[in-house]
């Protein structure tokens, strides 16, 4: 016959186990819970209201290497500068979609749009979008020409661009396409012309 005591601590061992199993358990659910919800912990944007307009974006293509006009609707607040943050939110929707003709980095953002004095408009990325920018001449100046010729086509009077990132001056995108300074948007008018 087996010993009481032996069969006890065997019982206890049991009730041990199958506690911490059930302890093990719950943890793994709220675990997997709070992963979730910090994934979607991302801000969302506020609805914009306005009447849905037509408007031109102008779209990199990295295959041909050439940008293209596309004209969509999109909602528009009546401001110039919200305007203009609406446009190049919806150029960057564009370029995070899985099927983009000129892929961007997840978690690429338009921070704000500025305009300053009569015809400059300065756009602050994120660290994101210029930390997983690809390096490349090409790549990097579609990039900074779709933003200016987007703006320029929709927003009158816009002369001149610069681009920040998290709020500061930073010399290049990838390594290649200089930030540091402020770009005329006439020049790159005539680039466009030359790509297509």
């Amino acid at each position: 016959m087996i010993p009481r005591h032996l069969v006890l601590s065997i019982a206890v061992m049991l009730a041990v186990a199958l506690g911490m199993s059930f302890y093990l358990w719950q943890m793994r659910g709220r675990a997997r819970s709070s992963d979730s919800s910090a994934a979607n912990a991302q801000p969302v944007a506020a609805p914009v209201s306005g009447p849905s307009e037509q408007v031109t974006l102008y779209v990199a293509y990295d295959d041909a290497g050439v940008l293209r006009p596309k004209t969509v609707r999109i909602p528009l607040p009546a401001g110039r500068q919200e305007r203009a943050s609406e446009l190049l939110h919806a150029l960057l929707n564009l370029y995070l979609d899985n099927v983009s003709p000129h892929p961007l980095p997840a978690g690429s953002e338009i921070r704000d749009v500025y305009l300053v004095g009569p015809g400059l408009a300065v756009v602050d990325l994120n660290a994101a979008f210029a930390d997983g920018h690809r390096s490349g001449v090409l790549v990097e100046e579609l990039t900074i020409v779709s933003l200016a010729q987007t703006l320029s086509a929709n927003i009158p009077g816009i002369t001149q661009m610069r681009i920040l990132v998290d709020g500061k001056s930073r010399d290049t995108l990838a390594g290649h396409a200089d930030l540091s300074s402020t770009y005329d948007v006439a020049s790159l008018g005539q680039l466009v012309s030359q790509l297509q």
